[in-house]
């Protein structure tokens, strides 16, 4: 059974999304909350397997709530359901950690297989913003690109400056420096992120 705690501040919206979800089979509502400090609480009480969190909420923004449960609470993987769709906001929740990202014009089957995919340890990006976030040009350096492609293939630091003949050093250079202009918390995020926009 996935455990899915619900997130949004519009009270109609939340009970929608949670009569919803309990038609499903294999999903279960374990808790609500209406801003992201109570969020953060309820997750920690109730320890769900996807935090369903609208971007806009009061106290903290889902983009923070998603952040701190990536760093606290890895186990419990953030599902953002906004109305914003902009590519500079998809672009702050996979910074953040955040496992998805959907928006609410998104159909219920989707939302059901969205939190499924998560749930399951993969990635959603919702498809209406995928050509946007793919036409955006990369900020990386071919450099840092391939050490970033060569990380993903399951290369560590001292490999790849191996097989590229550097020093260890400017592969960790390049790593790090990859890792700040996605904005990403961890290496595993850049490379996501990285991938997600199609610069690798």
């Amino acid at each position: 059974m996935i455990k899915v705690l619900v997130v949004e501040d519009h009270a109609v919206v939340r009970a929608g999304l949670t009569a919803l979800l309990a038609r499903e089979i294999g999903i279960q509502v374990v808790g609500e909350a209406a801003d992201g400090r109570d969020a953060l609480d309820e997750a920690r009480r109730l320890c769900p397997d996807v935090a369903l969190l609208d971007i806009d909420l009061p106290g903290a923004d889902g983009i923070t709530v998603a952040g701190e449960l990536a760093e606290r609470m890895p186990d419990c993987r953030s599902l953002m359901l906004t109305a914003l769709d902009r590519p500079g906001h998809l672009e702050r929740v996979l910074a953040a950690g955040a496992a998805g990202f959907l928006l609410k014009t998104a159909a219920p089957a989707e939302l059901s297989d969205a939190i499924r995919r998560v749930a399951g340890g993969g990635r959603v990006i919702d498809p209406r913003m995928r050509d946007a976030l793919r036409s955006r040009p990369s900020p990386l350096t071919e450099g840092e690109a391939e050490a970033l492609r060569l990380t993903a293939s399951g290369a560590h630091a001292r490999e790849i400056a191996a097989d590229l003949f550097l020093s260890l050093g400017t592969i960790r250079n390049r790593l790090s420096s990859a890792v700040g202009k996605l904005h990403a918390r961890t290496l595993v995020d850049a490379v996501r992120i990285a991938d997600d926009h199609g610069w690798l």
